[in-house]
């Protein structure tokens, strides 16, 4: 199994474009309605879908993107005036993390988890087994 996408609910959609390629992500498909975006790397993908009627509706999902060089993309992201909830901190769950949200008020973390983000100390099932990412499939 992999993960295909995942898709928010935005205000508008010309709004939500700027901001995601503002992150980082390539769009390949373009609606008056709908967006699709690539990842530089990975082959998941992440949409977005006009729908007005959801305005002001508390988001309940939290979207999480990863990357090797939080802090330098936070930066980067600051300086094209991204706005965050807070800046990146080092959690108990052994994970950095800064959150914003996207202008329709989707809760977006960004973080790096490196090993910890599939192998924490409290895994379930610990032994000496490890999911490692193998070609196109996981493998324990």
């Amino acid at each position: 199994m992999n993960l295909n996408q995942v898709t928010l609910a935005v205000n508008d959609i010309e709004e939500a474009v700027t901001f995601y390629k503002k992150l980082g992500l390539i769009q390949i498909v373009a609606d008056d309605h709908y967006a699709r975006f690539a990842f530089p790397d990975g082959d998941a993908s992440f949409s977005v879908y006009l729908d007005p009627d959801k305005e002001g509706l508390p988001s309940r999902g939290v979207v999480y993107f990863e990357h090797q060089e939080l802090d330098k993309w936070v930066d980067e992201l600051k300086s094209k005036g991204v706005q965050f909830d807070h800046d990146p901190v080092d959690q108990s769950f052994l994970w950095r993390e800064a959150s914003l949200s996207d202008p329709s008020g989707n809760k977006i973390k960004l973080y790096w988890a490196g090993e910890n983000r599939l192998n924490p100390p409290w895994k379930l099932g610990q032994s000496t087994e490890k999911i490692v990412q193998g070609n196109d499939e996981w493998k324990t």
